[in-house]
């Protein structure tokens, strides 16, 4: 038996393994051990005492919603998923929570994924940067995270069964990266495994994800939770490293364990390991007493973070800020029932919701301004209410200075459980967003949603595009506070907006087919495929504007290791008011044997300057900044060359760039007489012996004339050796050959 539990029976510990009910785990009062609560975030408290479910069916407990993921990607601020982060663990404390299940850290693979709102970005720099700081702020306030979903899990569509096919390289340098910075830096309570297969393999049963690399090569050394219902094989599971089942399974697992261990199909060190675990998670002690948050504080908490998340695409005119005394047509059904969080699991019971038509008219009262309010559309209504609602908006619309629309998506639109089938807006808000911009002076559009809309069939026709995406429960008034100018909006795209569907590089393999789905566009995800390809997008990953003007100047770029280095930059605002600017730093290359994107987000930084305001910035860039994944190594590789460190205002448009060139990782590859021939010429100790050892057995002419003869090598670069040994009319004996694959296999050079 472990050390840790020697006290307990087997089957107190198998009791350990799964939950007493849906939330909470189980108790073992006789031997010190409580049962504790887990419940669902990531962007609040979801705490239900009674009718328990994970698609947010049932009643919970009132707690503040602060601003989802989506939004939070798009501030580029860890300062606001720490506080983020933080406000969750303070209403976990109060709700008497120890385990707030997120943040989700998934990639944005495809805008169609229905759960884009629990995740940051397409970048995995970026989310794991926002990850990493949400779990800090939470776990601050004794309260565990549950870092999910682990892992490749990027759609809705058949998620507890589809099988993800992709190569490690891509799961390492863009799925993974996030979970590895998580479990690296802050050192999360729990790993929630994912519902759906890996090349075949259930996530709750695959012991390479769950052991070899999240415990034994990342040092994780929490308890792996599964996903609500997640596990398919109890047994297979607890051997690959799965710890927790969740929820509960009335015991009928606990026996399978117990069954398992008797029968010899089960180890009982791996129930010893687990067991140890989940005790270890229960009874961690929380020292400090409970910092509440009154509801007007976190409600104020909530609006000053959505502020930082919203993102202003358009701004022709510039049309906004409102100006003062403006006649405001506020038009659109979310204007007045705001939409501000995602539908399922996710889903908070909000202690407050403040929609944008109070605030707005609120500050145009102030600035001497009036507003007038037109539903402008149903949510679901027919076409004769909608026929009625369309008159009165563009009456609306054409009796004031500026109309201000409020669209997007509704739960029914998006939501956990279901992947969407296009990009599109309902077609009774674009009619109506049309109607109103030929009828007004001047048009606005704030569109709330979880994930990215197509802006195609109505862009052009209006002034100034706001992206609100999800913002919380205090959202209204944040849009508000940027449409009157109280704060200069600072948000930037956290993932890239499409001109067609078909534009983004998964569309032909999402969500798959026949319960398999293959990640065929590889390490191009995102901006890193459209800007490599040179796709036109309408707005690019990284865009956002302001109501103030900066300037990037002096980049200097020190190397300062064979691969590593350390870039200053110095930025302006040189326009008339205080503004946030995001500094964000790219590297591009061609270096390595593998095909890179085009340029990868590697550091980020986000500034406030007052008006007129210089500051200079430094930004570290280590070895996995520059590095590659290198699937025969295994390992990561900084390969030697030119590197390009670029400043950009999105992943399109660079502001600035430095060349700097890097020693990086000596590689030396062992041969076989498989190798191809390239790689037996290209090897930097094997290669000119091979060469040396070919001269001596060739008359002058016969050198000079392979010397001169390079496409005759080209041609055969990529035979396997032991055939082109037959070329070369015994030049290689057998012996030279093994002396030569011997050097190969010596350790000195190795990375």
């Amino acid at each position: 038996m472990s050390a840790n539990t020697p006290h307990l029976t087997l089957e107190q510990k198998a009791s350990l393994l799964s939950g007493e009910n849906f939330w909470q785990t189980k108790d073992l009062p006789e031997a010190g051990i409580p049962a504790i609560v887990m419940t669902d975030g990531p962007h609040g408290i979801r705490r239900q005492l009674e009718g328990q479910d994970h698609l947010g069916l049932h009643h919970s407990e009132p707690s503040i919603c602060f601003p989802p993921a989506v939004a939070v990607g798009s501030s580029w601020n860890p300062a606001v998923a720490r506080s983020v982060g933080a406000g969750v663990g303070k209403e976990g404390r109060r709700l008497g929570v120890s385990i707030a299940l997120g943040p989700g850290v998934n990639i944005k693979r495809s805008p169609l994924c229905g759960r884009n709102f629990e995740y940051y970005s397409e970048d995995p720099l970026l989310s794991g940067i926002l990850g990493a700081a949400h779990v800090t702020g939470l776990q601050a306030e004794g309260v565990g995270a549950s870092v999910k979903h682990f892992a490749a899990n990027n759609q809705e569509t058949d998620r507890m069964r589809v099988s993800v096919e992709v190569d490690q390289r891509t799961m390492r340098e863009i799925y993974l990266p996030a979970f590895e910075r998580i479990v690296k830096e802050t050192r999360p309570a729990t790993v929630m495994c994912s519902y759906n297969k890996i090349h075949g393999v259930y996530a709750s049963e695959n012991r390479w994800l769950l052991t070899d690399l999240l415990r034994d090569e990342w040092g994780f050394d929490g308890a792996v939770i599964s996903d609500w219902g997640a596990v398919s094989d109890r047994v297979a599971a607890l051997k690959a490293g799965l710890d927790l089942e969740m929820p509960g399974s009335g015991g009928a697992t606990d026996r399978e364990i117990i069954k398992a261990v008797g029968n010899g199909t089960l180890d009982i060190d791996d129930v010893d390991r687990s067991a140890a675990r989940v005790q270890a998670l229960a009874t961690k002690a929380v020292d400090a007493a409970p910092e509440i948050l009154t509801a007007a504080d976190g409600h104020a908490l909530a609006r000053e973070l959505a502020r930082e998340c919203i993102v202003l695409l358009k701004n022709e005119g510039p049309t906004l800020p409102l100006a003062p005394g403006a006649r405001v047509a506020v038009i659109g059904h979310f204007a007045a029932t705001p939409r501000y969080q995602g539908g399922g699991s996710s889903h908070i019971n909000a202690a407050d919701d403040e929609a944008a038509l109070g605030a707005i008219t609120r500050y145009a009262a102030r600035d001497g301004g009036s507003v007038t309010y037109s539903p402008g559309f149903a949510v679901g209504g027919t076409e004769l209410e909608h026929a009625g609602l369309l008159q009165d908006a563009v009456q609306c619309a054409a009796e004031a200075d500026i109309a201000v629309i409020f669209a997007g998506l509704s739960e029914s639109d998006e939501s956990e459980g279901f992947d969407r089938a296009h990009l599109g807006l309902p077609a009774q808000q674009i009619e109506t967003i049309r109607a109103v911009a030929e009828a007004a002076r001047k048009t606005v559009v704030v569109l709330s949603n979880g994930g990215v809309v197509t802006l195609e069939e109505w862009h052009d026709d209006v002034d100034a595009i706001i992206e609100g995406w999800l913002l919380g429960q205090a959202g209204g008034a944040a849009i508000a506070d940027v449409l009157f100018g109280g704060v200069n909006p600072s948000g930037r795209l956290a993932e890239t907006i499409p001109l067609r569907l078909q534009d983004n590089p998964s569309w032909l393999n999402f969500p798959g087919e026949q319960l398999s789905v293959r990640y065929g566009e590889g390490v191009f995800v995102g901006y890193r495929y459209y800007v490599s390809a040179d796709v036109p997008v309408r707005y690019h990953f990284g865009h956002g504007l302001s109501y103030t003007t900066f300037r990037t100047d002096h980049l200097d770029v020190e190397v300062t290791g064979p691969s590593s280095a350390r870039a200053r930059v110095t930025v302006t605002n040189t326009g008339s008011r205080a503004g946030k600017h995001v500094i964000q730093l790219y590297v591009a290359t061609t270096a390595g044997p593998v095909r890179r994107p085009a340029r990868e987000l590697k550091a980020f930084n986000k500034v406030e300057l007052e008006a007129g305001q210089t500051k200079t910035v430094e930004l570290d860039l280590d070895h996995r900044s520059f590095a590659y994944y290198d699937e025969p190594l295994s390992r990561w590789v900084a390969a030697a060359g030119d590197y390009a460190v670029q400043v950009g205002v999105d992943a399109n448009t660079i502001d600035a760039e430095a060349t700097i060139s890097l020693v990086g990782d000596t590689v030396t590859r062992e041969l076989s007489m498989d190798s191809p021939v390239g790689e037996w010429f290209g090897h930097p100790v094997v290669g000119p012996a091979l060469m040396q050892g070919i001269a001596a057995t060739m008359s002058g002419d016969q050198a000079q004339a392979a010397a001169a003869n390079q496409d005759s090598m080209r041609m055969v670069e990529s035979m396997p050796m032991k055939q082109f040994v037959g070329f070369l009319n015994g030049a290689m004996p057998p012996e030279a050959l093994d002396q030569l694959l011997a050097l190969s296999r010596q350790p000195a050079g190795a990375v």
